[in-house]
């Protein structure tokens, strides 16, 4: 079995590698080209980014017949494909999957999985997919078991602005700007549904913090957890983030990752936050 994810989930050059996971690309539109969100780094983007105020670049899904052209490459090795995309409630990139699945035909047999988050909870289910599918497990026990980690993610963060949420039409130009004029600081998570919910708001980036702390502790207690903290261009906030975790929940795991640059087009430089998964849904297959 083949494991195909998208950038969105936050793999990095080595664990593709290890993994032996295929990865296809999502894309940002600048006004001088259209890059690769893997082809950039993270630096490079924020810059641009940055220089660009006040517009912001697009981004773009793979067409269905760069994925049926994926299968097709990988069937010619092993026609068992499971293609696992960031939440269908955030981006269209399942559906391209799904059809390009469809016009790959009967010589690539592709399973398809919503994973109904993105970024390090995204990651921490393609992970699992893959240490499964080298196990040896069927499509359904691998299936059964990205249900459960699925239901037990939690993805949470907070911005330092909502500018470039409001800008990329990830939240209501109103409550962007009421927001902004506030200054307020959001703490989103992804719900089941795999679409945004605000969980509060926080007057600052510190305060934020402590509520995504709260917040976790709420939900997991002293579970022992595999943590993996996220930011853009904030290393000063994920490590003071990482060291209020380990001080308030039972921290097993922890790791500190920049997102993705293609994630990073609707949140910007100061996003931090968190993936959080319960070690005992993972432990045998690390």
């Amino acid at each position: 079995m083949k494991i195909v994810t998208d950038c969105a989930a936050d793999m990095s050059a080595e664990e593709l590698k290890e993994l032996g996971i295929e990865q296809a690309p999502l894309y940002i539109q600048f006004p001088d080209g259209e890059v690769s969100s893997a082809d950039i780094s993270a630096d490079t983007f924020y810059d641009k980014l940055e220089a660009m105020k006040p517009n912001v670049p697009t981004t773009a899904m793979p067409s269905s017949g760069l994925f049926a052209e994926i299968y097709r490459k990988i069937a010619k090795f092993d026609k068992n494909i499971f293609s696992l995309h960031i939440s269908s409630g955030l981006s269209g990139t399942i559906n391209a999957a799904r059809a390009g699945g469809e016009e790959a035909g009967p010589e690539a047999n592709v399973d398809f999985w919503d994973t109904l988050t993105l970024s390090g909870g995204e990651r921490f289910q393609v992970i699992s997919a893959a240490l499964a599918a080298k196990a040896g497990w069927t499509m359904r026990a691998v299936q059964e078991r990205l249900a459960k980690i699925r239901e037990k993610t939690e993805v949470v963060y907070t911005l330092d602005t909502l500018d470039y949420l409001m800008r990329g039409g990830r939240i209501g130009r109103v409550k962007a700007m009421a927001g902004a004029i506030l200054h307020l600081k959001p703490v989103i998570r992804v719900d089941a549904d795999g679409k945004y919910s605000t969980v509060t708001t926080a007057r600052t980036i510190g305060k934020g913090m402590s509520a995504i702390t709260e917040h976790l502790h709420a939900k997991y207690a002293n579970t022992p957890l595999w943590v993996t903290v996220l930011h853009g261009r904030f290393a000063d906030k994920a490590e003071a983030l990482s060291n209020e975790l380990k001080e308030k929940l039972n921290v097993t795991k922890l790791e500190v990752m920049r997102i993705s640059p293609v994630l990073g087009v609707h949140t910007g430089p100061g996003v931090v936050g968190a993936a959080v998964v319960p070690v005992e849904v993972v432990q045998d297959l690390m």
